[in-house]
């Protein structure tokens, strides 16, 4: 079957979508930070009632990309700042909000504590760590020629060298990517780069969001974003059950290292509108290029002059 057409598709549907989408959205790329990711990530969360105490929960070993996980953590942190001022994020376009709902509710009372995070947890006990490593370095290295790409699409020069590096000395003397023989060389690895990143960084806007069971929040430019670099090899060379297999392994870890945060999103005055508003204030960062604004508002300078004279008297 031939891939352009899907592509071409994908891309015709994203556009038209995003045409609709509010004029503001591309600001949303300030002050903005996470990665995921995203599989069922922030779009889940178990209730006081699963049997997993805290104590088991503290002592879970899960493997993540350190940079990924940082702004997790961040954009958390963000968005729980805002308080109870929630839906403020510019640029936001639910207009299957309704539907969304209902499948968060799905998602969160149901799929997530009798499925995802039982079996994520699971995986990451009773797995051992060396195995589990060496899977997500391999699944890490086919991602790298992807990342290379987006990278140089958005001016990352150096990225993408880093990127282009890391692929062909993992591959080589990496047993294929099992061994980071990169990063043990000192080539750290960046954040990865997706073709909706690039988009965005172009000025193309989100689109509608979308709730997905199982897997979590999306929006019509991540989901064409992910089309086209399902495209780029060696992704290309996977079949459909071995991409269903990278996303599930990927997916276990990313949830069970949401279990820290699920306090933060059960506290939450509103757990959709929470989810909601990190998943487009990360694409938004992720679209700058890792890049906030740091501009200090208006009025600020001569705020700051006038507080000046009032200490000299």
């Amino acid at each position: 079957m031939t891939r352009q057409p899907l592509l071409a598709i994908a891309i015709a549907l994203m556009l038209t979508a995003c045409a609709d989408t509010p004029s503001n959205e591309s600001d949303t790329a300030t002050n903005l930070v996470i990665e995921t990711n995203t599989m069922v990530e922030t779009s889940t969360e178990l209730d006081d009632t699963t049997g997993v105490d805290d104590d088991e929960d503290a002592e879970t070993t899960v493997i993540v990309d350190e940079s990924d996980d940082e702004d997790f953590a961040d954009v958390v942190a963000e968005v729980d700042a805002q308080g109870d001022d929630y839906g403020t994020v510019p640029g936001v376009y639910d207009p299957f909000e309704g539907f969304n709902r209902a499948m968060w509710n799905l998602n969160y009372n149901y799929l997530d504590p009798y499925i995802a995070r039982p079996v994520s947890l699971a995986y990451v006990d009773y797995v051992p760590s060396p195995l589990r490593t060496g899977i997500m370095n391999f699944i890490s290295n086919l991602e790298e020629p992807a990342s290379m790409v987006n990278s140089i699409i958005m001016l990352e020069g150096e990225q993408a060298v880093t990127h282009f590096n890391r692929f062909w000395i993992n591959s080589t003397f990496g047993l294929a990517g099992l061994i980071d023989i990169a990063t043990l060389a000192d080539i750290r690895k960046p954040s990865n780069r997706a073709f909706g990143d690039a988009m965005g960084y172009y000025g193309v806007g989100n689109g509608p969001y979308f709730m997905v069971p199982m897997y979590g929040p999306l929006t019509l430019r991540e989901g064409a974003g992910d089309v086209v670099d399902g495209l780029y090899f060696p992704l290309n060379l996977l079949t459909f059950w071995q991409s269903l297999g990278k996303w599930a392994l990927e997916g276990m870890e990313d949830r069970a290292a949401l279990v820290n945060q699920e306090g933060i999103l059960k506290d939450s005055p509103d757990p959709y509108i929470f989810t909601r508003d990190a998943y487009l204030q990360n694409k938004a960062f992720r679209a700058t290029g890792g890049v906030s604004d740091d501009t200090e508002p208006q009025g600020e300078e001569f705020l700051d002059d006038f507080m000046d004279e009032i200490d000299e008297y």
